[in-house]
């Protein structure tokens, strides 16, 4: 390619930094802040071998496997080794995330917002943006792998050897670079960045439920995963350089392909064609409930499938499971029994737990789409007519709450269908589904907090996302890492009853219930009362 298409990517990376020098490092200091304080809190709990083997004995249950991945160093379970097993994963996953957002923001976000046409007006090489996008998100992640690999290494923590350390840091780069290229061809494919977003996203997930079948069924398989790829690194145990050269490589060829498709694209088009709409709106569309449903009905459908699929895939190894905790005496020593439940049961909470959480994420997503549509100018548009801003909003919040159910139920569904399946003696229907359903409270508090920071603080909704990630530390690691339980209580998903093995707490759940109450009303007065963007 001519050097001119890439004219002045300096700058633009120069640019693109100054946009982004509160967001990158805020990125970097929490993913390793997190990874840090978990080595720490690994080495301070697990000080024994015999205690981390008995924990390695937990981690070989099927549905453990297919949560954070398989190893081979459960038969010597070192500090390095648990810390890979069961952080290397889900920090793979915060890393991609990060990626997806900083490529689309700085895209198709900007395309849309005719940022990039102004910018195409000077005289600027016609990859210049997308290749100074991708120079600074993989130098983002580049810096992240070195910062966490000497990191971990200066922790001085035995087991977790410099080369060992390096190679967690250079998994988690390339993970990142991975998603960066992905991005960047659903930049070119989609015509908006909800698509880019949406698309990328499914991709993630689709790469996670493969590597969980692959982990657990045919190993082969997973390598037709990112993630799964990366944790056949064997980071701490036999320290293979092989998967991150792949990754790397499979990234360059993706650049390639993003940037050939950038070169022949025009400008604010995609590559996947638009269906031609009716030439007279249904009184359906007409309405603002049916206009915020219609514009993100594919995402909602992207969602709702893939949480069945999540469900099913955590209800398949069901079974095994319960196979496992039979013939495993470590198991029945480290859970204990509680009289009237089986150990299958018992499990259930933490699956449930994970699988709200997830479902948190759609909701919170329909919620920001408002403040999204605000940011380009449409909600003026919307209420310069006769339509006011409480039933503009409410129109988002309904959708959201009515989401919320429908996210869950079918992610239980999964679950239980999948369980029948492989299961002798299934959990019923409606105790799989109370126990799911019991959750809606904390979603709701989410719903209402992110409904308080768009109409008051429309600037700080990003501090929903951390509330949520730190639920998901306190709640689903605070166990294993054991944190006190103020850590767990200060979450909506750390008040509700872990159903079936608890009783019902019916105070907890009302007061949930009403601080989502008293959240969203104040969300709705503030936003009836502040200025809206234009």
């Amino acid at each position: 390619m001519s050097k001119q298409l890439f004219k002045y990517t300096g700058i633009l990376a120069r640019f693109i930094l100054q946009q982004n020098r509160l967001r990158i490092p805020i990125w970097i200091i929490a993913l390793l802040l997190i990874t840090l304080s978990t080595a720490t809190a690994f080495k301070n709990l697990y000080q024994t071998p015999e205690d981390r083997q008995a924990i390695a004995q937990t981690m070989l249950n099927p549905a453990m496997t297919a949560m954070v991945g398989h190893s081979n160093g459960l038969d010597n379970y070192t500090n390095g080794a648990m810390m890979a097993h069961q952080m290397l994963l889900f920090t793979s996953i915060a890393v991609a995330i990060m990626s997806i957002l900083l490529v689309a923001r700085h895209t198709r976000a900007e395309e849309e917002d005719g940022q990039i046409e102004l910018i195409r007006s000077l005289p600027i090489g016609r990859l210049s943006n997308l290749s100074a996008t991708v120079l600074v998100v993989s130098g983002t992640n580049i810096l992240l792998a070195f910062l966490m690999g000497f990191g971990l290494f200066a922790l001085g923590i035995e087991s977790m050897d410099l080369e060992g350390s390096m190679l967690y840091g250079a998994t988690l780069g390339a993970t990142g670079i991975i998603f960066t290229v992905v991005t960047a061809i659903f930049a070119q494919l989609s015509e908006n960045s909800r698509g880019t977003i949406g698309l990328s996203f499914a991709v993630l997930v689709m790469a996670y439920l493969i590597r969980a079948i692959g982990d657990v069924s045919n190993e082969t398989l997973s390598w037709f995963s990112p993630l799964g790829i990366g944790l056949k690194a064997e980071v701490y145990v036999y320290n293979y350089w092989s998967p991150v050269i792949l990754l790397i490589g499979l990234a360059l060829v993706i650049l390639a392909f993003a940037l050939y498709l950038n070169s022949i694209r025009d400008l604010e088009a995609g590559f996947l064609p638009s269906r031609l709409g009716k030439i007279h709106a249904s009184p359906f569309l007409r309405s603002p409930f049916g206009l915020a449903l219609r514009i993100q009905r594919t995402g909602l459908i992207a969602w709702a499938i893939g949480m069945f699929i999540l469900g099913a895939s955590y209800g398949s190894v069901l079974g095994d499971l319960e196979s496992f905790f039979k013939d495993v005496e470590m198991m029945q020593a480290l859970i204990k029994p509680v009289e009237g439940f089986s150990l299958i049961e018992q499990f259930i909470p933490m699956l449930m737990t994970v699988m709200a959480m997830l479902c948190t994420i759609p909701t919170l997503m329909i919620i920001f789409k408002l403040k999204s549509e605000e940011k380009k100018n449409h909600t003026e548009h919307l209420l310069s007519r006769a339509i006011s801003r409480a039933k503009l909003m409410g129109s988002y919040f309904v959708i959201s709450i009515g989401s919320s159910f429908v996210m869950l139920f079918l992610a239980v569904v999964g679950l239980w269908s999948a369980s029948v399946a492989v299961m002798d003696d299934a959990i019923s229907f409606p105790t799989l589904l109370k126990a799911g359903m019991i959750y809606l409270p904390a979603i709701w508090t989410m719903i209402g907090l992110a409904i308080l920071l768009v109409g008051f603080l429309p600037q700080f909704t990003g501090f929903t996302w951390l509330y949520l990630v730190y639920s998901f530390i306190v709640v689903y690691l605070g166990g294993l890492l054991q944190f006190p339980n103020w850590m767990s209580n200060l979450s909506p998903y750390g008040q509700i009853p872990k159903l079936p093995v608890q009783e019902m707490d019916y105070m907890s759940v009302t007061v949930l219930l009403i601080i989502a109450v008293v959240l969203t009303i104040a969300g709705f007065f503030t936003y009836n009362r502040r200025d809206i963007l234009g």
